[in-house]
């Protein structure tokens, strides 16, 4: 039976800013992390009501900007999607039960 997952880009918030210097579409983010948190939240509970499991993937700024760069990629939200997905997909495929990767 196939497995409904999802990676969602998680941010810590002692790196939040600096995400948000290095987003090309920081623009789009909410200025705190307390207000992407609690976007960030309900996001999951809406995948998680339709089933989907979802596993956060944390964003470390150094290590995105690395993989952004090793894949030729915008530093932007199809990246952090991609790398979010990579990351889901390989815990998924572990059989890991945990919630959260990185």
């Amino acid at each position: 039976m196939p497995i409904n997952v999802a990676g969602f880009a998680w941010y810590r918030p002692e790196n939040y800013l600096r995400l948000l210097e290095i987003f090309e579409d920081a623009e789009k983010l909410p200025r705190t992390f307390e207000d992407w948190l609690a976007k960030a939240e309900a996001g999951c509970k809406n995948f998680e009501d339709r089933g989907i499991w979802v596993i956060r993937v944390n964003i470390d700024p150094d290590e995105f900007l690395t993989w952004c760069g090793a894949n030729n990629l915008k530093i932007d939200a199809k990246a952090r999607m991609k790398f979010a997905n990579i990351e889901a997909y390989r815990v998924a495929k572990a059989g890991q039960g945990s919630s959260s990767a990185h």
